[in-house]
């Protein structure tokens, strides 16, 4: 009995852990920290080595997670623009955006440097220095260098020497060009360049027999920028142009922009799609964002964009689902909702309006701005529709350019989120007003509550930089509603919970 009352206590906390794993969440774009010297500014790179995950960007640093969702940031010298990071022969060898090729004993350094690589043929072979370099080491121990030529050039291979990782073994293999058939690779918000592309960010991954070679077009200044594929069974090609590109491709929405990533596998065999998420201008500036990747039965490899909370690596899929709730719910219709202060030109509907090219800033002697929504468009003649909420993002303006050694406070946010019924009385359900990790993208989950309303209050944040807020959205799902202010026979007739408010 005694062994028993020990046991279960014990066996309860180990079923909630678990309990926690498989219902846990992410959503796009990624909260990555931030630190000194590095964030996550797209171009990602993601290394699995002895159970850990390392992950290297553009702008430098690495971050370190066990299950693909919660990242650690580590500064690490030397990362280049663009990483790449592969294991060879228990070394890791860091290239780029750089003619070198740098190594070390720990994928977080210190890495040395072993020199450019060596091409032994002209540049008309296609090798014109180090840009968006990709090393791939097959199932035989042979590594392979795969880079883009630039512009509509495409994408080239080689053979490197197994004994010296900066040597080509032969002449370099052109493996395809721009096709200006496809489309979605031309220059352009609408595409519409017919004979401008920018080909770049090869990654390689073998799964069955076939080789998948990834590239992104069509260019990072784009919204239309997306990724496709080409498969082969051979680590040099011929190469096949996949029949069901773009891979990837968002262009509304918070999420667009969606290309130049890696493919990772999770502990539980899943494979997964990192990537860069291009926001628009103004404010500019790039996230990281993730997906599952889906193979058929004939091999071929798709990936769905989401912007709205999904079941993290390693969680239970098929979990009620959640969307946003928030969305346009700041305007002349909602009278309720309201901004404790709004700078001109800067409206705090920007926040809720699913665009990350506008922002909400409140007025600078607000010291506790509020922004609170009601979840229910009625006007008088409609059902006031209620809500369960159960998570919530929010992405920060504060800008990524000026943080690290050169000067620049990071950017750390503090905030609340509460829930009312009756815009009168509001309960606290997500308290982050003790948060000391810089970063400038958040995702929260609470425990779900039904709500008519909620309210953000921002409470802490670096008064550097002037605040903004690029998106503030709350997820849910319809759980109800009341009757309209105004009886109108139609709504009269409906259930006050029927079942089909609550889908």
């Amino acid at each position: 009995m005694k062994l028993k009352s020990i046991l279960l206590p014990l066996l309860a906390g180990v079923l909630s852990t678990a309990a926690a794993a498989q219902n846990a969440r992410y959503c796009n774009p990624l909260p990555m920290p931030i630190g000194p010297g590095g964030n996550a500014s797209g171009d990602v790179t993601v290394l699995e080595e002895a159970g850990k995950y390392y992950m290297y960007c553009t702008g430098g640093g690495a971050w370190v997670s066990e299950d693909l969702t919660n990242w650690d940031f580590t500064p690490v010298e030397g990362v280049p623009v663009a990483p790449d990071i592969v294991k060879y022969r228990g070394k890791f060898y860091l290239s780029g955006n750089t003619d070198n090729l740098y190594v070390s004993d720990s994928p977080l350094g210190p890495f040395r440097d072993l020199g450019p690589f060596r091409n032994t043929g002209p540049v008309e072979d296609g090798w014109n220095g180090g840009f968006d370099t990709k090393i791939f080491v097959d199932d035989d121990g042979q590594p392979y260098l795969f880079w883009p030529g630039r512009g509509i050039s495409g994408i080239y291979g080689v053979r490197l020497d197994p004994e010296d990782l900066t040597r080509f073994m032969d002449k370099p293999s052109h493996l395809f060009g721009f096709n200006p058939m496809h489309a979605w690779e031309r220059y352009g918000e609408m595409n519409e360049y017919p004979g401008v592309a920018w080909i770049e960010g090869p990654w390689v991954i073998k799964r069955n027999g076939i080789y998948y070679l990834e590239y992104s077009a069509s260019g990072t200044q784009w919204k239309t920028y997306a990724e496709g594929y080409y498969t082969a069974t051979s680590p040099l090609g011929p190469y096949t142009y996949a029949p069901n590109n773009p891979l990837l491709r968002k262009t509304e929405g918070l999420v667009t922009g969606t290309a130049h990533g890696s493919i990772v596998q999770a502990p539980d065999g899943s494979w997964w799609q990192f990537y860069t998420i291009v926001l628009s201008n103004p404010p500019g500036g790039r996230r990281i964002g993730m997906d599952r990747v889906h193979f058929d039965e004939d091999g071929l490899m798709s990936v769905t964009v989401t912007d709205s909370p999904q079941p993290a690596p390693g969680a239970r899929e098929g979990q009620a689902r959640s969307i946003p709730v928030t969305i346009n719910k700041v305007n002349a219709m909602n009278a309720l909702s309201k901004a404790s202060s709004e700078e001109p030109g800067y409206p705090a509907a920007y926040a809720v309006d699913n665009y990350s090219g506008t922002l909400w800033r409140p007025k600078a002697d607000d010291t506790q701005p509020k922004l609170t929504v009601e979840l229910s468009p009625a006007t008088r003649f409609d059902v006031v529709q209620l809500f369960t909420v159960d998570g919530m993002r929010i992405l920060f303006s504060g800008g990524r350019r000026g943080f690290g050694p050169r000067g620049g406070s990071l950017p750390v946010y503090q905030y609340k989120l509460e829930t009312s019924m009756d815009g009168e009385t509001f309960v606290t359900v997500l308290d982050r007003t003790g948060n000391t990790v810089p970063r400038d993208t958040f995702y929260d989950d609470f425990q779900p509550v039904r709500a008519r309303f909620v309210r953000l209050t921002l409470t802490g944040w670096s008064k550097e930089t002037p605040l903004g807020v690029i998106d503030f959205t709350v997820f849910g799902r319809a759980d109800g509603h009341l009757p309209p202010a105004v009886a109108t026979p139609t709504y009269n007739k409906l259930p006050l919970d029927s079942e089909y408010q609550r889908r």
